[in-house]
């Protein structure tokens, strides 16, 4: 079966200006004549001047066809031939002056099922698939699957993002649907099936509010959390923690990736749901120094299970098979997160856990953003950052012992201007 949509343009027995097309089918076409289209008298009791004329539209299989379109200019009581011949070259100046492009009858859903997704998902992780697939089935294939590419539009996908957050989506997953409607579209346009505007280019969100609390470990709970653990997920959380490692980055070390030499650990995969790829993005491939208190423990559950060769995973099962991050978090995790007042603990929480104690200790965002592997600055101070009232309180009394001490304020503000200056 051919999944491309290379435009074969069919013979057509009238041709127009130049092709000004967005696509890859403006080499071929033909050059194309003026259209003055035919005008003519329709109906009895009360006669009309109908206009009719050439359309290059896009068939569902990719290829470009010609189809003859009408429309109704005045009521022939109301205007004369010649003033129907003036209304006439104000409707087709848009299609002589090449501002149309040939419009797609393919349907969305047809779309998505054809080509977007056996053609597009095999480029995308695992992961990106899988919540992929979950957003079109649950929400985008119900809304406009039976509905033409061309009859969506900005309006209707604006309405259809607002009803979507009223109905009680947060902003991050109304902003995944606009998104991936977006990417539907972009996919569309570079396969030649569709031309024009990318309708999701104009939707618009609200203003971005925060709508669960980010929660991250205390210090005092850390230790207690561990000790409800056993090996070798003790270890397992421990790395993330003192680390800042996602999960999949966890369970896809293998002993190759580790050099207790150097002092190191090197990112060069991820394992998702048992299945290995590359990392999240170019900043996830990453080296990460090894801190002494978790150098001990990684090496005993490196060699666990007795001799290991470099490709052996570090956190496996008895049979040497990835352990899953599902069946961790709900048999181990998260029942041990209760007994030390954390029943929010997930995974999420390790790197939130690890990026706002960094912090504490005196790291800068930068540090933060290396460690943990994020693209954008912004991620790790909007994201994963939360502010631990201990620390917040010695910062105001820091301040507040700066502003009340006259002498000492003096001296530092004096120093800070002269670093300004």
């Amino acid at each position: 079966m051919n999944f491309t949509c290379a435009m074969d343009i069919l013979p057509i027995t009238e041709k127009q200006g130049g092709p000004a097309y967005k696509g890859g089918w403006q080499k071929d076409m033909a050059r194309r004549r003026y259209q003055k289209g035919n005008i003519r008298k329709r109906g009895k009791r009360n006669p009309v001047w109908e206009l009719q004329w050439w359309e290059d539209y896009i068939r569902e299989n990719g290829s470009i066809a010609r189809r003859r379109q009408s429309a109704v200019l005045a009521l022939v009581s109301e205007a004369t031939l010649r003033e129907a011949r003036k209304l006439a070259e104000t409707r087709l100046a848009p299609l002589n002056q090449n501002r149309l492009l040939p419009q797609s009858t393919l349907a969305f859903g047809d779309f998505v099922d054809r080509y977007f997704v056996p053609l597009f998902f095999p480029t995308i992780k695992r992961s990106t698939q899988r919540r992929y697939r979950q957003t079109l089935t649950m929400h985008l294939l119900p809304a406009f699957g039976s509905y033409q590419l061309r009859e969506i539009g900005t309006l209707d996908l604006q309405q259809f993002v607002l009803q979507k957050m009223g109905g009680g989506l947060g902003w991050e997953s109304a902003n995944h649907l606009r998104n991936l409607v977006s990417r539907v579209f972009e996919r569309a346009t570079k396969w030649n099936c569709f031309a024009g505007e990318n309708p999701a280019n104009g939707v618009s969100l609200p203003e971005k509010v925060p709508v669960r609390q980010k929660h991250v470990l205390m210090p005092e709970q850390i230790p207690r959390l561990l000790e409800l653990l056993k090996e070798p997920v003790r270890t397992t959380v421990l790395v993330g923690i003192l680390t800042g490692m996602r999960v999949g980055e966890i369970l896809g070390l293998r002993r190759k990736d580790i050099s207790f030499i150097a002092g190191q650990i090197r990112i060069e995969q991820i394992n998702y749901r048992g299945s290995f790829g590359t990392p999240k993005t170019k900043s996830s491939k990453r080296s990460l120094p090894i801190p002494k208190a978790l150098a001990a423990p990684l090496a005993r559950v490196c060699g666990h299970y007795g001799q290991t060769d470099d490709e052996t995973l570090v956190f496996r099962t008895r049979h040497g098979t990835a352990l899953s991050d599902t069946n961790l978090l709900h048999r181990h995790l998260k029942p041990a997160g209760a007994k030390v007042g954390a029943p929010w603990l997930n995974w999420h929480t390790l790197r939130r856990t690890h990026a706002t104690l960094l912090q504490v200790a005196g790291a800068s965002l930068r540090d933060a953003q290396v460690q943990l592997g994020h693209s954008k600055m912004s991620t790790t101070l909007e994201v994963y950052t939360v502010p631990i009232p201990a620390h917040l309180r010695e910062a105001v009394e820091n301040l507040s012992r700066l502003v009340t001490n006259g002498d000492e304020f003096d001296q530092k503000a004096g120093e800070l201007l002269t670093t300004v200056q």
